[in-house]
């Protein structure tokens, strides 16, 4: 089973992957993936071959990424400077090559390139990529990231693990992201592996997940949403959860999970029903249009043999046993860090979400892109709160410490999915739960602060990865509109630290672009 598995990730990934050596082109190009077309800001190896998700970028646990990335943006109605984080990794000792503009580094020019440069180190999982740059990810630039793992403790319970075995969850907007800033706006289509509908739109050909019977699929499933969450479920299928966030968990049985943006899980699916059936994939969201009908929200799940010509006609039955994050455990190395005892850390916060005169504000400070990146801040010798910018939204944090972050729910705009950059943490209390657990939390980098006044999500980690890494709002509207800090980690070796040239040249090269190329 074993060596099946591994077979079945090494053939997939020679069908379309990339990496972990290659190019990465951004360009522009005009796509129709709900049968509405508009120019959008996409991802390919070259020129010719852009696409919706960008391609599937892969490696083996240990490998060295080498990512660059070519700007070849022209199109004036969408930013033409771009920034590209990679959602998950935890970038130990390369806080520079970590994405967010305004943080890590100044926006790549047009007609320039960068080269990231990062290890994946021990990690292995599921992950992802997209722009980090204002809402320029809204506008199309994201796409799934694969770290297979040769011993990976899960391999037995499945057999095929693949680039066809990836699943991308994406919301789809009309109008481009520059025209919609400042507004929290409704997406248009729900896009499954790039294809969807529009309520009202053509009835454009679905996502087909291929399958054949009696298999165990280990899916992936990833939300590179900028707004909603979805529901996903698979008519007639039960799915067990093995992994959140690149983190490998005990298995969980369930039959639908909520996964809100930036979220990942693996899955597994046992193709055990009717063959030569086409079933129902389904991913209904929190915002925008719900249901399914004519089609909506929809993929489709067809065994081989099912007619190519008909719609699925499997109804979705009641969700009995959704996913609660509270319920999922790590595989190992369980428990939360520091003392089991809530306020027991070495550094205790609280960061209350807040609407005020310029959007949205953390403990009362609004968070506005600086110029300067916070790395440069740092390394020109910035090393209090009182120094760095943007005044009010950036902590520092000592190292080798064990930091509890307490967020209120039920702020506006809520459930907010916070992301954590350099860090995975231990969820010690999830939304819709009272219950405190230090001894086997859910461990992951994305977490829905909950929509209730009564909700108050914990987290834990340690201060064990120098950088200045941004906590914000994975949905990007709200990040754009401020909701989001800086954790100013280890700044004495954050100051020592050397950025390649290449990353030095960043920031002249962008100040010096004209207006109107930026």
């Amino acid at each position: 089973m074993f060596k099946l598995a591994v077979y079945a990730q090494l053939a997939g990934v020679a069908l379309g992957a990339i990496g972990p050596t290659t190019n990465v082109h951004i360009a522009n190009k005009v796509i129709s993936p709900d049968g509405f077309e508009r120019s959008a800001v996409l991802a390919g190896a070259s020129a010719d071959t852009l696409e919706f998700p960008g391609p599937v970028i892969h490696a083996s646990k240990g490998d060295t990424f080498n990512l660059n990335v070519v700007d070849a943006l022209t199109d004036a109605t969408m930013l033409r400077t771009t920034s590209i984080h990679w959602h998950g990794f935890f970038q130990a000792g390369t806080a520079w090559a970590d994405g967010p503009a305004g943080v890590t580094q100044c926006p790549i020019a047009p007609g320039n390139s960068f080269l990231y440069q990062f290890s994946t180190a021990n990690q292995a999982g599921t992950f992802w990529y997209h722009s980090h740059h204002l809402s320029q990810y809204c506008d199309g630039l994201r796409g799934a990231m694969v770290v297979y793992d040769p011993q990976d403790p899960h391999a037995s319970l499945y057999e095929v693990d693949n680039e066809d075995t990836v699943i991308t969850l994406a919301d789809w907007y009309h109008k481009p992201g520059p025209q919609l800033d400042g507004q929290v706006p409704p997406p248009d289509a729900t896009l499954i592996n790039g294809k969807g509908r529009s309520n009202g739109g053509p009835t454009t050909p679905f996502a087909i997940i291929a399958v054949q019977p009696n298999k165990k699929y280990r899916f992936r499933l990833v939300s590179i949403s900028c707004n909603p969450a979805y529901t996903f479920s698979i008519d007639g299928h039960t799915m067990t959860v093995i992994e959140a966030d690149s983190i490998s968990t005990k298995p969980l049985v369930v039959d639908s999970i909520q996964i809100f943006p930036g979220q990942r899980y693996s899955i597994i699916v046992e193709t055990n029903q009717a063959p030569n059936t086409n079933y129902w994939v389904r991913a209904n969201p929190n915002r925008g249009t719900s249901g399914f009908a004519g089609g909506l929200n929809s993929a489709v799940l067809r065994y081989e043999g099912a007619p190519t010509d008909q719609d699925p006609t499997t109804t979705q039955a009641p969700n009995n046993a959704p996913l609660l994050e509270q319920n999922l455990h790590p595989l190992t190395n369980a428990a939360a860090p520091g003392t089991p005892t809530l306020g027991a850390a070495d550094v205790n916060l609280n960061l209350a979400i807040a609407i005020g005169a310029q959007g949205f504000t953390v403990n009362g400070a609004h968070f506005s892109e600086p110029t300067l990146p916070v790395l440069l801040q740092i390394l020109n010798g910035a090393s209090t709160p009182q120094d760095l910018l943007p005044a009010g939204s950036v902590y520092v944090l000592p190292r080798n410490k064990v930091i509890e972050i307490s967020i209120p729910g039920g702020s506006p705009g809520s459930p907010h999915p916070i992301h954590l950059h350099g860090h995975a943490f231990s969820v010690i209390r999830s939304a819709g739960s009272t219950t405190y657990n230090y001894v086997d939390p859910i461990q992951r980098d994305v977490v829905s602060v909950g929509s209730l006044a009564s909700d108050n999500v914990t987290i834990r980690f340690t201060t064990d990865n120098a950088g200045p890494w941004i906590m914000h709002c994975h949905i990007d509207w709200h990040l754009v509109l401020g909701l989001s800090v800086v954790f100013a980690e280890d700044v004495p070796s954050v100051a020592s630290s050397d950025p390649p040239t290449a990353w030095d040249e960043l920031c002249p090269i962008f100040e010096a672009l004209p207006p109107g190329t930026k």
